[in-house]
């Protein structure tokens, strides 16, 4: 097929897939938790390993349960000499994996900050992850209660000792719904999951990363779609837009950034551009001076991952299999966690500021590589790491400055209380 036929046949796919219209509406808490109910039933075994992980339930996203957990401690005997690391979301896909290399390597403590305690442990135990190389800590990101109550937890488990290395992985991703839901303290989803969430979590654990000597870093994880010079960002309908941060100003209740009605796609896009703006302020703002490292990267596109678990059947089918051999873009759940670990660990990720990628940079569609016999080159497997360019809209530093004041005020932050 030629070049440009596969430009066309991957914009017109996905942009099917993002706009039909919507499976099922959730309108309330009861039938949140009898979907959940029913999702959990069909959750099978992780036990085998990545293959279990591939089956998505129905619905994995119930009522937000801040229910503060009790404090673990005395970490400090169990973390030893390792390095100290945080892995948000570490119970599928990229934090799994990513947390599973950390643990596996031998040089790190990982803390799994995830929503389910009692899942994620057994995740971790039946994947293999090596004996008092991690502990699972409440973290849900749709409640900023439950974001105070994780740092609280987080200190007293570590004692003094500083935190190492932060990643912000989690996110969700909701297409299909017609209409938003909301986060605990009355923000849309997704960006309160994806980008107000973790931007609670950086702004509370900055004073301890500041204090390690070993290369403190902060990773937020992006993405293609929140960067408009790439093929999923710039063609795929809609695209990221975060217009004058209406939305922002307005307060919680909002449905969109922008100000505008909700599009669920569009949300998690607009999320992914927040967390990206997010990394080159914080750079801006503090790296000189706590000489911490903040990146983000875009690891490849994981299309088995729970991520995609709102859409059809169908969908989460033939998706790996067109990313894979189609567009070039698609990466397995182990190399997509040996990246994360490469960007976390190596000493070729220490310049701060930088959008981390492999394997070409997205803005085209992958080309057919006669001699690996596979599609490279749309930043899928393979390939060397490299410095990647933000997109001028996602670069745009009057647009971050603003988004990052505001975002101090819906989280209830001024600059006195980061405390360094």
């Amino acid at each position: 097929m030629a070049k440009g036929m596969w430009k066309v046949a991957f914009v017109a796919a996905s942009a099917v897939a993002l706009v039909l219209p919507p499976q099922r509406s959730v309108t309330s808490s009861k039938q949140l938790v009898a979907m959940t109910a029913t999702a959990e039933k069909e959750v099978p075994s992780v036990a085998g390993g990545e293959s279990k992980l591939k089956v998505a339930p129905k619905l994995e996203s119930p009522p937000v349960d801040s229910t503060p957990q009790f404090p673990k401690v005395n970490g400090g005997l169990l973390i030893g000499n390792r390095k100290l690391v945080v892995v948000t979301g570490a119970s599928s896909g990229l934090g799994l994996y990513g947390a599973m290399e950390l643990a596996k390597s031998g040089e790190y403590y990982v803390v799994m900050a995830c929503r389910n305690v009692e899942r994620s442990e057994a995740i971790a135990k039946e994947m293999g992850f090596p004996p008092n190389s991690y502990t699972v800590v409440k973290l849900e990101l749709g409640s900023f209660d439950s974001v105070r109550n994780f740092v609280f937890n987080l200190k007293a488990f570590k004692g003094p000792r500083a935190l190492d290395r932060l990643v912000c992985n989690a996110a969700v991703y909701l297409p299909t719904d017609p209409k938003p839901r909301f986060t605990e303290d009355g923000f849309e989803m997704s960006m309160g999951v994806n980008h107000l969430g973790h931007f609670l979590l950086v702004q509370l654990l900055l004073g301890d990363l500041k204090r390690s000597t070993r290369d403190p870093r902060v990773i937020i994880v992006g993405s293609i779609t929140g960067n408009q010079n790439t093929v999923g960002g710039g063609l795929v309908y809609p695209r990221a837009d975060l217009g004058k941060l209406d939305g922002f100003k307005a307060g919680p209740g909002f449905e969109m950034a922008d100000g505008g009605k909700f599009f669920g796609a569009k949300a998690y896009k607009d999320s992914k551009v927040c967390n990206m703006m997010t990394v080159q302020e914080l750079h801006r703002r503090y790296h000189d001076s706590t000489g911490i490292t903040f990146s983000s990267l875009y690891p490849g596109c994981i299309a088995e991952t729970g991520l995609f678990r709102e859409k059809r059947g169908w969908f989460r089918n033939a998706f790996p299999y067109f990313m894979k051999y189609v567009t070039g873009g698609y990466v397995s759940e182990q190399e997509s966690g040996q990246r994360l670990f490469e960007v976390v660990d190596s000493d070729i990720t220490t310049k701060s500021g930088v959008y981390w990628s492999w394997n070409g940079n997205a803005q085209q569609v992958g080309l057919y590589d006669p001699f690996a016999k596979e599609v490279r080159g749309a930043g899928g497997a393979g390939g060397q790491i490299f410095e990647n360019q933000y997109s001028k809209s996602t670069a745009d530093e009057k647009t971050a400055i603003e988004m990052y004041d505001l975002s101090m005020k819906l989280v209830g932050l001024t600059e006195k209380d980061v405390k360094l």
